[in-house]
C-alpha cells in the first residue's frame, strides 16, 4: 500500500530490515552460545549419550555375567560337598588377597 507521504514508506522499511537484523543476530548468538556452551562442556570430560549407552549396555552383560558365575560356582561347590578337605582350606577367603601373593 503506497502512502502519501514517502518518509513512512521508508521508516517501515527501515523497521523491518532492522527486525530481521535483530532476528538473524539473536540466532547468530544462540548459536555462538550452544557452541561455547559444548567446547565448556567438553572441557569437562562429559561423555556422549551414544558412549554412555554403550558402557551402559556393557555393564549390564558383566552384570549377567557375574550372576551366571555366580549360579555356576554354587552348583561347584553344592557337588564339592562330598571332596575332601585337603582339597582347598576352608578358612581362606578368596575374595581378598593374602598378605605374601603366590607368583
Amino acid at each position: 500500500m503506497q502512502t502519501e507521504n514517502r518518509f513512512f514508506d521508508d521508516l517501515a522499511k527501515l523497521m523491518n530490515g532492522a527486525a530481521g537484523t535483530l532476528a538473524g543476530m539473536g540466532r547468530e548468538a544462540e548459536a555462538s552460545a550452544r557452541q561455547r556452551a559444548r567446547e565448556w562442556i567438553g572441557g569437562l570430560d562429559f561423555v556422549s549419550r551414544d558412549e554412555f549407552e554403550a558402557v551402559k549396555a556393557m555393564a549390564a552383560a558383566a552384570r549377567d555375567e557375574v550372576d551366571e558365575l555366580r549360579t555356576r560356582l554354587a552348583v561347584l561347590e553344592a557337588s564339592r560337598t562330598g571332596a575332601p578337605a585337603a582339597a582347598a582350606p576352608a578358612d581362606v577367603d578368596l575374595g581378598k588377597p593374602t598378605s605374601d601373593p603366590v607368583d
